[in-house]
């Protein structure tokens, strides 16, 4: 018999309003000016998909998200809150919390390999035009034809001076390898290893079952990347969740509509992911977003105002809550009207008005119902988080490090053999060989090969004294007697 979950309360307006966790695989939206109550939001919101054992995977990209492993203290906002809404089962509470960080210093280090990224994200991690990407394409598939791994960013390196070398090599069969897009992919390269951007390359790389856990009581775990260095490089903080968000896509099985999602994936600072994105990527991450609810995985955009997403992304994200918007200018006025249309009306409620005046905390909240429809949009106080609002010391987030069962399943990394150093090796025994036959021709010929040379000679002269055709063909004769013929 498949269980039933009930919706999970988020918000008290008028009426209770909750997701219904067999809805939440539908993906969502967190949107509202900076200040409004979005990271609230998507700490309650990740409290409570927990609480019925769905795990979680976000970006703290402002660190202060840590603290949902601790349970809340009494702190006066809260309790207020508490109070207005009347919250008679209100308790504080933590929450089961893995901490991941591609520096390895905020949490396990969480990798991928050259291969598993691609040429397409990869593209854009380096900022490459349509020619540069191109090359790189036939660079990886000249990597997969010679069997030759590329796992981290030495080994893209060294596979883009070997097609860079052979160019000539790979032309009929692969195309142009320009050398000028050789040398920007390899001046790209080298800017990402002088900003430690190598350290998210490489083995063991993240295993994905590692993020879709529960504790023993049945929570889902948590799963928090801190992103506070990785956002200031927002290209490739975007290319990386991109990436772990593609591959749970494509990794994972068909489930359907199951009765609650297998994991929810919240995207903060969603905009990043379409700012200077090539249409062939925003076409990527729209089959994605829209593909990937039948594999159980619900996605929450989280940004400071919606039309910061395409269409078609926006049209799929069924369970909205939009908190403040400003408008001071008439642009600003003019993207509080589009928001305002996104939402089914509700005569009770003027959006457009409402969105600048919510308070902190306070959101024009739609879900989708039973029937996958969105509901009329309400206005709604979201509940109060039950974690801690305050982040954990360092020494506080290193003993949840080094207590979780996956510590020391990340921390040492395993460089196995793979593009660099095959292709090292090749270049070393070639070096060696023209070494060798060098020092062959450094030699004093031996007694035969002198011999040999005295009678190349004498045959030499004849050959000069001979005048007449008969002579010519002899010398020929005896040349070919010497040495063979083909």
């Amino acid at each position: 018999m498949t269980e039933t979950y009930g919706p999970l309360l988020i918000a008290r307006g008028e009426t209770d309003i909750g997701i219904l966790p067999k809805m939440a695989n539908r993906h969502g939206l967190v949107a509202g000016a900076t200040g409004t109550g979005k990271t609230v939001t998507l700490r309650v919101l990740a409290e409570h998909f927990s609480s019925i054992g769905v795990p979680i995977f976000m970006a703290d990209v402002k660190g202060d998200l840590s603290g949902l492993c601790q349970p809340g203290g009494e702190v006066p906002k809260i309790a207020e809150r508490v109070e207005d809404l009347k919250l008679k089962d209100f308790k504080y509470q933590a929450y089961p919390v893995v901490f991941w960080d591609p520096e390895g210093v905020q949490g396990h280090p969480v990798r991928t390999t050259i291969s598993e990224m691609g040429p397409l994200l990869l593209s854009r991690l380096l900022n490459l035009n349509d020619t540069q990407s191109g090359v790189l394409t036939l660079i990886f598939k000249i990597a997969d034809d010679n069997g030759l791994l590329l796992l981290d960013l030495k080994d893209l390196q060294a596979m883009a001076q070997y097609a860079g070398d052979n160019a000539d090599q790979f032309r009929t069969s692969y195309g142009n390898v320009s050398s000028a897009s050789v040398g920007a992919i390899q001046r790209s390269l080298l800017a990402l290893e002088q900003q430690k951007a190598d350290k998210l390359f490489g083995e063991p790389a993240l295993n994905l079952d590692d993020l879709i856990q529960t504790s023993a009581q049945g929570q889902g775990v948590i799963n928090i990347l801190a992103a506070d260095q990785l956002i200031q490089a927002p290209s490739r903080y975007a290319t990386f969740l991109l990436w772990l968000l593609s591959d749970l896509f494509e990794r994972l099985p068909e489930v359907g509509d199951p009765p609650k999602p297998k994991l929810i994936f919240f995207f903060d600072e969603a905009h990043l992911l379409f700012e200077d994105a090539p249409k062939a990527l925003v076409d990527k991450i729209e089959q994605v977003v829209r593909l990937i609810r039948s594999k159980g995985v619900g996605v929450f955009f989280v940004t400071q105002n919606p039309l910061d997403l395409p269409d078609r992304v926006l049209g799929q994200l069924g369970n909205r809550v939009q908190h403040a918007l400003r408008a001071f200018t008439p642009r600003d006025q003019k993207n509080v009207k589009a928001a305002a249309d996104t939402f089914r009306a509700n005569p009770k409620v003027d959006v457009g008005r409402a969105i600048t005046e919510l308070g902190v905390g306070e959101g024009l909240v739609s879900v989708l119902d039973d029937k996958g429809t969105p509901t009329p949009v309400e206005r709604a106080w979201i509940l109060p988080p039950q974690s801690r609002l305050t982040p954990l010391t360092p020494a506080e987030r290193d003993q949840v490090v080094k207590g979780s069962v996956l510590y020391g399943r990340y921390e040492k990394t395993v460089d196995r053999e793979s593009a660099y150093e095959i292709l090292k090796s090749r270049a070393e025994l070639a070096k060696e060989g023209e070494a060798a036959r060098g020092a062959q021709k450094r030699q004093p010929p031996s007694p035969e090969e002198q011999a040999g040379k005295i009678l190349l000679d004498m045959g030499k002269s004849a050959a000069r004294s001979a005048g007449t055709q008969i002579g010519r063909q002899i010398m020929r004769g005896i040349l070919g007697s010497l040495f063979g013929r083909k």
